[in-house]
């Protein structure tokens, strides 16, 4: 490969919520581990690997000059967008203009401002579960009705969308607004565009705003392949606002910067003046080259051997659950590079809770995350964005120590 992904990088002081917050009280990270045992961050979703060269350098580059005043984006920045949107997800270029495209404080003060546009608080919200805690906390702490439609997974093991369900909410809680997460977190499930035309159609027969989130849409596993949700038909991609980063496929987190692409001047307009008013949606100049970095061509080679990686590591993990963890069950991921680990069986067969069972990965080093704030009664969220080795070494002490180990004979 061209690039390193097997040296393990330390983050330990580098302001990481990976690995510092472990421990700490008040929080909602894990554990620190028991002495003896190192911490192997696995739950919050950034990655451990360093991004791709052209980030930094455009950063350092930006940064060389002493001067950082007020600022415009570049028409090198909307090209760049344009630029991977053609190639990754098929854009027409003839469509996707510059005025398409919103810059975002974060994909989740995008999907408020799109809220805020078109739904007033005690409106209720579609959205499906498991549902990202992210969505939860913005809906809950601005006021709106979450109202679930449950992924159920099939004989295969495959989650699915309950259309009829879906149609079922949005009628009797009169629902105008949908969020739908594509591919998605926690599932991991990279909808086909069949899939993506049949939640669309229902959507279209209620009326409802969507807005999509598509932060993963970079990441996908084994060759599987992104569908937009406005590309599936014309009446989508006028009723969709859709939501974009870099932050996610090349772990620029830190530095904040997300994009809407929005179709519909009137759905634009609206979203666009929301998100003004608080002058909060402000871009930073070096977030501004750092996509500009990461969406040159050798970001093209490195999200491709990434994905490649990432597929490795969720095969063997997958794999390795199948072999030794009897009662833990997975749908394997098609995207993003999360397990939803199912341990109902599990914890019914050994008399153990999930808050047990997560305490014991915590005690040796495995800093994996509570299922349930996503919405599963008893799931574990576990994040492999790890070198290889370190993914070995996690699952190693899951084996020795948890799942078949010590942790069976406590009382």
């Amino acid at each position: 490969m061209q690039y390193d992904f097997t040296t393990i990088m330390d983050r330990r002081g580098q302001d990481a919520i990976a690995v510092d917050a472990l421990g700490k009280p008040g929080g909602f990270a894990p554990g620190a581990p028991k002495p003896g045992f190192d911490a192997i961050p696995m739950w919050v979703a950034d990655m451990n690997f360093p991004t791709v060269p052209t980030v930094p350098e455009a950063i350092i580059r930006r940064a060389q000059h002493p001067a950082f005043g007020y600022f415009e984006a570049t028409d090198a920045y909307y090209n760049a967008i344009i630029d991977w949107q053609v190639r990754r997800n098929g854009a027409d270029p003839a469509l996707l203009t510059k005025d398409c495209i919103g810059y975002e404080n974060g994909v989740l003060g995008g999907v408020v401002s799109a809220l805020t546009s078109f739904a007033a608080p005690g409106d209720g919200v579609l959205l499906h579960s498991p549902t990202y805690i992210g969505f939860t906390k913005s809906l809950q702490n601005n006021g709106y009705r979450i109202v679930h439609s449950p992924l159920v997974r099939d004989a295969q093991g495959v989650w699915r969308m309950d259309y009829a369900d879906m149609d079922a909410k949005l009628k009797q809680y009169h629902i105008h607004v949908a969020i739908f997460c594509s591919p998605h977190n926690p599932c991991g499930r990279v909808w086909t565009r069949e899939e993506i035309e049949q939640a669309m159609e229902v959507y279209r027969a209620n009326d409802c705003l969507v807005i999509s989130d598509e932060i993963w849409s970079d990441i996908l596993l084994n060759g599987h392949k992104h569908t937009p949700t406005q590309s599936v038909s014309e009446d989508a991609r006028q009723r969709t606002v859709a939501l974009y980063a870099p932050s996610k496929t090349f772990n620029l987190a830190g530095l904040v910067g997300s994009y809407h692409i929005i179709y519909n001047p009137y759905l634009r307009d609206r979203v666009t003046a929301k998100s003004s008013k608080p002058h909060y949606n402000e871009m930073n100049v070096l977030s501004m080259h750092a996509l500009i970095g990461a969406y040159r061509p050798e970001g093209h080679v490195w999200v491709d051997e990434l994905c490649q990686v990432l597929s490795g590591n969720i095969n063997f993990a997958c794999d390795y659950i199948a072999e030794h963890f009897a009662g833990v069950s997975v749908a394997k991921p098609e995207g993003t590079y999360m397990l939803f680990l199912d341990c109902t069986d599990w914890c019914a067969a050994h008399d153990r809770t999930i808050a047990q069972v997560l305490q014991a990965g915590w005690d040796v080093g495995v800093a994996w995350q509570d299922g349930r704030m996503f919405h599963g009664p008893c799931a574990i969220r576990m994040n492999l964005a790890l070198p290889l080795s370190r993914v070995e070494e996690a699952f190693r002490h899951l084996d020795s120590y948890v799942f078949n180990g010590p942790f069976l004979s406590e009382r």
